[in-house]
C-alpha cells in the first residue's frame, strides 16, 4: 500500500488527470442523484408534511396526486380497529386556478381538517393559519408559487378555483410544487371547490393515526388482505416512497436525470482508464527491471490495482467537499440537493469500483511486458 501511494506521489503529474476524472465523476453522480431525490421529494409533500400513519384510498394508487374518490362509508371498515386512535377525511384533487391578472393555471387542492393537531393538516401551517382557513373559501399557497399564480402582478385581483371565488389568507415556505401548485384549504372549502369532481358522499383519502408505527404496518396489511379488491391501504412511509418512485421511474424527467448521471460515470471511466493505462505504459521499463530481478508479475499487477484503488479514494475525497459546496450554492437558488448518507456511500462505492475496473484495463500492458525486449 505504501509503495503504491509513494508511486502516486512521485508520479503525480501522470496520475493527476485520472484523479480529477474520478473526482468529476463522483461529483456528477452524487449531485445528479441528490438532485433527483430532492426533486422528487416534492411529489410526496402532502404525505411527508402530515402526521397521519395510514393513508386509505382507491386501489393501486401510484402517487398521492392520482387518488380517486372513495365512499365515506369506508370509515366503518377502519373505525374500531384496535390500535387506530383517529380517522379523518381528506380531499385532494386537481382544479383550475383562474389568476387575478388573467389566465389559468392547474393547481392541486389539499383539503383537510383544520383543528389544531389534525392528522391531515400540513405541519408547516401555524395555529393562526389553521384558524384563517376556517373562513369559507380561504386558501394558503407556498410563497414560491405567488408569481406563478399571478398574485405578484395583481395582488388585489379576484382569484377563482373551478369558477368559485377564493381568498388568499396566507403563505407557507418550503412546500413548492413540481407540477401543479399545492393549494391548502379546509375540508369544507375543498368540498365546495370540487363538488363536481368529488361526490358529496366521497373523499379522496381517509387518514388514520395509530398507537405505534409497528401497529400501523400490521393494520395496513390486515386491511389490504381484507379489502384489497376495492380499497388501498398504505402506511405513510410506503405511500411516500410509492409517490417518489412513480415520478422517478415512470416519468421522462426521472429518466433524463438518471441518464445524465450514467453519462458522467461513463466519461469519468473512460478518462480514468486511459490515464491509468498511459501511466502503466510509461513505467514499463521500471516494471521490466522488477521482473528481471525476480519480482513476480502478480506483485506488479497488485501494485497497479492498488494504485487504481487509491486514485479512486483520492478522487472521492476531493469530490465530497465540492459536492457540499455545490449543494449550498444550489440551495441559494431554491434547488434541493438531497445528499443523504446513502447517496454519498453509494457514490463512493460506484466511483472506486470504476477506478478498479479501469485498473483492470491497465493490467493488459503489464501482461505484455517482456524484460529482454525492454532492457536491450
Amino acid at each position: 500500500m505504501s509503495i503504491a501511494l509513494q508511486t502516486l506521489w512521485h508520479e503525480r503529474s501522470r496520475y493527476a488527470a485520472g484523479v480529477l476524472a474520478v473526482a468529476f465523476s463522483a461529483v456528477l453522480i452524487a449531485l445528479q442523484c441528490g438532485l433527483l431525490l430532492g426533486l422528487f421529494k416534492i411529489t410526496s409533500i402532502p404525505i411527508d408534511h402530515t402526521t397521519a400513519d395510514l393513508w386509505i384510498g382507491s386501489t393501486k394508487v401510484q402517487s398521492v396526486d392520482l387518488g380517486k374518490p372513495i365512499p365515506i362509508s369506508y370509515l366503518s371498515r377502519i373505525s374500531g380497529i384496535e390500535g387506530v386512535t383517529s380517522v379523518e377525511l381528506y380531499i385532494a384533487n386537481f382544479a383550475n386556478f383562474a389568476k387575478p391578472s388573467g389566465g389559468t393555471e392547474l393547481c392541486f387542492i389539499l383539503g383537510s381538517n383544520t383543528d389544531r393537531g389534525a392528522a391531515g393538516a400540513a405541519t408547516v401551517l401555524s395555529p393562526e393559519q389553521l384558524d384563517a382557513l376556517t373562513m369559507p373559501n380561504s386558501i394558503i399557497v407556498d410563497e414560491s408559487d405567488l408569481k406563478r399564480l399571478g398574485f405578484l402582478d395583481n395582488p388585489t385581483g379576484k382569484v377563482k378555483i373551478n369558477g368559485k371565488e377564493v381568498k388568499l389568507v396566507g403563505t407557507v415556505k418550503g412546500l413548492k410544487s413540481l407540477a401543479a401548485p399545492w393549494v391548502f384549504c379546509s375540508l369544507h372549502t375543498a368540498r365546495q371547490l370540487l363538488n363536481l369532481i368529488v361526490p358529496a358522499d366521497h373523499v379522496t383519502y381517509l387518514l388514520a393515526r395509530c398507537d405505534s408505527p409497528a401497529r400501523a404496518k400490521a393494520i395496513a396489511a390486515e386491511l389490504r388482505a381484507k379489502y384489497g379488491a376495492d380499497m388501498g391501504t398504505y402506511t405513510a412511509a410506503e405511500f411516500s416512497y410509492n409517490s417518489r418512485e412513480y415520478w422517478l421511474l415512470r416519468t421522462k424527467a426521472g429518466i433524463a436525470i438518471g441518464y445524465a448521471a450514467l453519462l458522467g460515470l461513463l466519461v469519468g471511466a473512460v478518462i480514468t482508464a486511459q490515464t491509468l493505462y498511459s501511466a502503466t505504459i510509461a513505467n514499463a521499463k521500471e516494471f521490466a527491471i522488477l521482473l528481471a530481478l525476480g519480482i513476480p508479475r502478480w506483485r506488479i499487477s497488485s501494485m497497479v490495482m492498488m494504485q487504481s484503488f487509491w486514485v479512486g479514494v483520492i478522487g472521492v475525497v476531493l469530490a465530497y467537499p465540492t459536492c457540499l459546496a455545490l449543494r449550498s450554492g444550489a440551495a441559494q437558488v431554491g434547488a434541493d440537493v438531497d445528499l443523504r448518507w446513502e447517496v454519498l456511500v453509494g457514490t463512493a462505492a460506484v466511483t472506486i469500483s470504476m477506478a478498479l475496473i479501469s485498473g483492470l484495463f491497465a493490467l493488459r500492458s503489464v501482461r505484455t511486458i517482456e524484460p529482454m525486449t525492454l532492457l536491450r
